[in-house]
């Protein structure tokens, strides 16, 4: 069995995100303002790198959507560090809509002013431009068929599924401009590569099922080893991760012939757990002080 180490560099940037931004940028004096949805599993590995020179000063809100699959007590420090660098944040559960309806009012407050004015004008109020942001699979399509209180958007669960930019009436008084998920041209940092591949920002094709799935484990055992205890009965990982596939297929049936390890079904398995969200409340990114 081979050595389970996550060696492989990713850099994912199909021809689609290029022009994505570009079409951003010819846009961009329509815009109000910027929704910025950032995923609360992946509060800072999710958060497009380049995005301030792609909005310049345009007002946002920073939206993290899947609160309710988070760490909270994680994720919470990543909302109070980013508030405290002037961002409004609001966490939103997409499953139940807690939390969606202050985006609207968040909104309305950016063009309150302009539209005082425009009333004692005679003029009537006008709409608010605003522009969606994230990286693949964040939720967007989602947060906007919850905007919008009815099924606008198409969802899917694959990075790339919007396609093109297009607008939205998601409120009498708000045009959004949907975006398909974009990444930046070169990953530096590979540790958020590899979590933007554990939920499905980077396409699976550009890495392996067991090279996702063994990035799982070993990011489980150290942040939330209890979880992996409980799920697959491991107290301890070896670096190849042998022994703990071994484990795992003993207790999960995944055995070949000669009650052999079949350790590509134990890597389906793994990530199927995690998609499935029975690790529990997970947060990947860990908040250092000097970011």
């Amino acid at each position: 069995m081979e050595n389970r180490q996550n060696s492989t560099n990713i850099n994912w940037y199909p021809g689609h995100m290029a022009k994505t931004k570009r079409e951003i940028t010819e846009k961009l004096d329509l815009i109000d303002i910027v929704y910025e949805v950032i995923d609360a599993r992946m509060p800072k590995s999710s958060k497009i790198v380049d995005i301030d020179d792609l909005i310049k000063n345009k007002p946002r809100i920073l939206i993290m959507t899947k609160y309710d699959l988070c760490d909270k007590s994680e994720t919470d420090k990543f909302i109070s560090y980013y508030e405290s660098l002037g961002y409004q944040v609001i966490p939103v559960d997409l499953m139940s809509g807690v939390n969606v309806k202050k985006i609207i009012s968040a909104s309305e407050e950016v063009l309150k002013e302009e539209n005082e004015k425009r009333k004692l004008k005679g003029l009537k109020p006008r709409n608010i431009r605003a522009l969606i942001l994230g990286v693949p699979n964040v939720g967007k399509s989602t947060l906007i068929n919850r905007l919008v209180g009815r099924k606008s958007a198409g969802v899917g669960n694959k990075p790339g599924f919007t396609k093109s930019l297009s607008w939205i009436r998601i409120h009498k008084n708000i045009d959004l401009l949907d975006t398909p998920g974009i990444l930046w041209p070169k990953i530096e940092d590979q540790e958020a590569a590899h979590i933007l591949a554990c939920f499905s920002s980077i396409k699976e094709e550009i890495l392996n099922d067991d090279q996702i799935a063994s990035f799982i484990l070993k990011k489980m055992y150290q942040l939330y080893p209890h979880a992996l205890e409980e799920r697959y009965g491991i107290t301890e990982i070896d670096d190849d991760l042998i022994e703990s596939y071994d484990i795992i297929a003993g207790r999960r049936g995944a055995l070949g012939k000669g009650g052999v390890a079949d350790y590509e079904k134990v890597s389906r398995i793994i990530l199927q757990d995690f998609k499935n969200g029975y690790f529990g409340p997970v947060t990947f990114d860990r908040l250092n002080i000097k970011e």
